[in-house]
Order: structure tokens, then C-alpha cells, then sequence
């Protein structure tokens, strides 16, 4: 362990997470290296999710006092400016579709470093699962040829050479050497276990990854879609829509903060295994490998000795030795004894393929594949593991901040609708201005008709109204002519009178025009004030 690494360099950002608070529930600072089994530990992570659910509760506090001063603080409708409300919403709804963009953006990025890490990670385990899993195959294999194929070959070839010592001395020094092979065989650890626990924890954990990866996949597909049917909402002004997303908004709310605690925690963990991963691999392969053989494959380098050279060495050896033997016997024995050369050539073709698994065995036990798995799921979990993980810290910061944002801009939305709302019930129905009393107007012909200055319909009734007319005199009773004069405002003024009635827009008057209409006009008033005294 105290050889520099040179291989594996952990990113800064792990070093970054490694260096938070880690504090247990009773506020007790505890140790940083990883221990996962160990419940201060445990403790820390959650605390870190406490800390996201105590932002969560202050998100939702100041909701909630800015709510209550919207409510408790209003502004008189009749002094209140409509267009600087319009562009505060406007730009608030700008404002979240655009975090909401980016954060979306943030998320797929970082949903998909985080699959691609732990991809990694769960190939490379799988690559020493099948990697342990030939070990231990070649291993069965070589052995139960030695105990079962050359042992029944060494006997009947006992029996054909009971009459020659020298060759019954030859066979007795063989049996000795498959011993010898067997026995250094045994000697080699048994992988077995650690096989089965590093296939589960493959299984498990890309079980966990897609799960994982999928219910992020909606989250973002759902955090797009609630921000895009808001932005609806307030350009329909549909008061329905908006009351449904804001209680969608405050529900993404929580899972912002939710997965944000998740994923603070699981980032830390990691890089608290990250900074020194070697220390926690070799904690849990005690009592199953051997320190020795765990430190040639995490370090893998040249100045150490390979701890299965002597075993490896022994087995070639005894190998070669048989082999000598058996074309000896081939060379010598099979002219005197025909019948023993099936069995001699039954037992060449055993240590042929002892030889051929000997080469196998010693490529697997190489530590320079174990080791490259060993790098690429280092670099899979610590680089882009952890880097989408943070990617995902990012994005569920920023889509907290869009629905806080989408969520203050919805009350003032709704506000207004209202506001327009009552102000257009508010009309007078009276009002020849008022477009519902010329939609009720002519819908019901017994309501009386009742003229805008706006209708420009009679464009010849402009042309013609520029002369004034004949003086004639006029039997209209006052009150007749004193609603008129309310009708267009409650000021008496007599030039207004020849305008009643007609469909175009007054007219602009000349000097003189004006003039012949007051002299009219006081001729009218002179024949009232007549018939009135009459």
C-alpha cells in the first residue's frame, strides 16, 4: 500500500464531495472514509437528505408568505397599472420556460453520464466474473483429469508392467508428479465465492441503474411538459389550466428537492469510495483472498512478484517431467509391451491438455486484464458516474428555482384574468360604446337602437352631413331633447344636436361652416323658446 498510484487518479471533484460535513443525526462529526455497513455512516448520507428537506420546507414557506402578501395586499383595481403586471408574469413565465429548458437539458446530459458510468462499472464486472469463472473451470478441469483419467491409465499400465521394476518405478514416479500438480493446484485461491458475490452485485445494480434511469427519464419528460402546459395556461388565460399546473408545480417542487437529496448523498458516498477505493476492496476480500494477491491486481505493477509464479513454475515443471517419461515408455516399453500403448497415448493426450490449460490459466491469472477491469469500473463510477450525479444535483437545483418561479407568476396570472374579467362585467350595458349593447341591440329589435360615434357604416352620411341642413322647425318636446344631450355625455352643447341619429363620426368644421351652425342653431332655440311661451 505504499506505492504511489499511477494508474488511477481520483477527479477533484470527488476529493470536492469527499471534504463535506459528514455528521450523523446527533450532530456528531464522524469519519469520511467509507464504510457503508457502518450506521454513523449511514447517518451522514441521511443527514445530507435532511438538509435538502429543510431547503424544501424553506422553498415552501416563502411560497407561502409571498402568497399571503398577493392575497392580504392588494392594490385598488382602478389605480392599479394593468401593463406592468402583464410584462412581471410575462417575463416570469419567460423566465421559467427558459430554467426549465436548461435544466432539462442539464438532466439528460446528466442522466445519461450517470447510465454510462454505471454501465461501465457493471461491465467490467461482469468481465471479471467470466474472467474468475475460467480460473476456476480450467483449475476443475486440470484436476479431474489428474485424479480420474491418469490414474486409470497409471493402474492398468501397473498391471502390464508387473514384470519390469524399472518401468513400475517409472509409472509410481508419474503418480508422484500428478500428486504434485494437484497439490499445487490446491494451493490456488478458490474463486467460487467471490464469483458469485461480484454476479449478484453486477445483477443488482443494473437492475437498480435502470430503474434509476428510467424514472428520471419521465421526471424530465413530465418537468417539460407542466412548464409547457403553464406556458398555455397563461397565454389562453384558461384559469382551469393554471389552478391544474400549479398543483403539478408544487408536486414537481418536492420531487426537485427529493431527488436533490438523493443524489447529494449518493454523490458523496461515491466519492468518499472514490479518493481510496483500494483500502475499502481489499477491507472486503480479507478472509476470502489473500492481502498479497489483492495488491498484484489493484496495483498490477512490475516490481511486484506474482504470487502464483511458484505454483505456476511447480506445475509446468512436474508437466514437462511427465512428459519425458511418457515418450521414454512409448520409445522403450511399447516394443515388449504392444498392448500398453493405448494406455500411454490416453495419458499423453491428458498432459497435452493439462499443458494447454496451464498456458490458459496463466493468462487469466495475469493481472493485467483483472486490472484493466479494475481501472475502467474506477473510471466508470468515479469520473462519469459521479459527474452525472452532479449534473443531476444541477438540474434538480434548477427546476426547483423554475417552479418557484412558475409558481409566483401563476396567483398574479390568475389575478388579472379576474380583474378583466370584472371590469368587463362592470360595463354599463347602456353604453353605446359598449359592444355587448350593439350585440344586444340587435338581437332583441325591441331594445331601441342606439348609435356609436365609432360606426363609420354610412360613408355617405359623412359626405352629406358636411351640409348643413334646411332650417326647419322643430316639434321635439324638451325632454326629448335633454335625453339627447345626456346621451352623448350630459353637456348641453347645441352643435351637437343636428348629430343625433346619424352613423358617421362628427365632422371637422370650417370658420364659416361653424358659423352658419350657430346662427341655425339660435333660430332653432328662439322657435322653442316661441312654442314653449305657446
Amino acid at each position: 500500500m505504499s506505492l504511489a498510484r499511477v494508474d488511477y487518479i481520483a477527479p477533484w471533484w470527488t476529493y470536492w464531495l469527499h471534504n463535506f460535513p459528514h455528521i450523523n443525526l446527533r450532530f456528531q462529526s464522524i469519519d469520511k472514509s467509507f464504510q457503508p455497513e457502518d450506521e454513523n455512516y449511514q447517518q451522514s448520507l441521511i443527514f445530507l437528505g435532511c438538509v435538502a428537506a429543510a431547503g424544501l420546507g424553506l422553498n415552501l414557506l416563502c411560497l407561502a408568505i409571498y402568497l399571503s402578501c398577493l392575497c392580504c395586499c392588494r392594490k385598488d383595481e382602478e389605480e392599479e397599472s394593468k401593463k406592468p403586471n402583464s410584462c412581471c408574469v410575462t417575463w416570469s413565465a419567460v423566465t421559467a420556460g427558459l430554467i426549465t429548458c436548461v435544466g432539462v437539458g442539464v438532466g439528460f446530459y446528466g442522466n445519461s453520464e450517470t447510465n454510462d458510468g454505471v454501465y461501465q462499472l457493471t461491465y467490467s464486472l461482469y468481465n471479471v466474473n467470466h474472467t474468475l469463472g475460467g480460473v476456476d473451470s480450467l483449475v476443475t478441469g486440470t484436476m479431474g483429469n489428474m485424479k480420474t483419467g491418469l490414474h486409470q491409465h497409471l493402474a492398468r499400465l501397473d498391471e502390464i508392467f508387473a514384470t519390469r521394476g524399472d518401468y513400475v518405478q517409472t509409472l509410481q514416479f508419474m503418480q508422484q508428479m500428478a500428486d504434485n500438480v494437484i497439490k499445487q493446484l490446491l494451493g490456488l485461491p478458490d474463486w467460487e465465492e467471490a464469483k458469485v458475490d461480484l454476479a449478484s452485485i453486477a445483477d443488482q445494480t443494473a437492475n437498480m441503474e435502470y430503474y434509476r434511469w428510467l424514472t428520471y427519464l419521465l421526471l424530465l419528460i413530465l418537468d417539460l411538459i407542466i412548464c409547457l402546459l403553464a406556458c398555455l395556461g397563461l397565454a389562453k388565460q384558461s384559469r382551469w389550466l393554471l389552478t391544474t399546473m400549479m398543483v403539478f408545480g408544487v408536486l414537481m417542487l418536492v420531487l426537485s428537492w427529493t431527488s436533490l437529496g438523493a443524489d447529494l448523498a449518493t454523490a458523496v458516498g461515491t466519492s468518499d469510495f472514490c479518493v481510496s477505493p483500494d483500502k475499502y476492496v481489499m477491507s472486503q476480500t480479507k478472509g476470502l483472498i489473500g492481502s498479497d494477491i489483492v495488491h498484484y491486481y489493484i496495483y498490477c505493477n512490475q516490481t511486484l512478484s506474482n504470487p502464483f509464479q511458484q505454483p505456476l513454475t511447480i506445475f509446468q515443471r512436474s508437466l514437462t517431467t511427465m512428459q519425458i517419461q511418457i515418450q521414454g515408455l512409448l520409445q522403450f516399453a511399447v516394443p515388449l509391451f504392444p498392448t500398453a500403448e493405448r494406455d500411454l497415448l490416453g495419458i499423453q493426450h491428458v498432459l497435452n491438455s493439462s499443458e494447454a490449460s496451464l498456458h490458459q490459466l496463466t493468462a487469466l491469472l495475469d493481472c493485467r486484464g483483472l486490472n484493466k477491469d479494475y481501472l475502467d469500473a474506477m473510471v466508470g463510477v468515479c469520473y462519469d458516474g459521479v459527474e452525472g450525479v452532479l449534473y443531476l444535483c444541477l438540474f434538480s437545483i434548477l427546476a426547483a428555482c423554475a417552479f418557484t418561479v412558475m409558481l409566483c407568476a401563476i396567483p398574479r396570472a390568475w389575478r388579472q384574468i379576474a380583474c378583466r374579467e370584472q371590469d368587463y362585467d362592470d360595463i354599463d350595458e347602456e353604453d353605446p360604446f359598449n359592444p355587448r349593447a350593439r350585440r344586444i341591440g340587435s338581437q332583441n329589435p325591441s331594445h331601441p337602437n342606439m348609435h356609436s360615434f365609432c360606426s363609420y357604416s354610412s360613408s355617405m352620411g359623412s359626405q352629406n352631413s358636411l351640409h348643413p341642413p334646411a332650417p326647419t322647425v322643430s316639434n321635439a318636446p324638451m325632454s326629448e331633447y335633454m335625453n339627447q344631450t345626456a346621451l352623448f355625455g350630459g353637456n348641453p352643447r347645441y352643435e351637437n344636436v343636428p348629430l343625433i341619429g346619424r352613423g358617421s363620426p362628427p365632422p371637422s368644421y370650417s370658420p364659416s361652416m361653424r358659423a352658419t351652425y350657430l346662427s341655425m342653431t339660435e333660430e332653432q332655440s328662439r322657435h322653442f323658446g316661441n312654442d314653449f311661451q305657446a
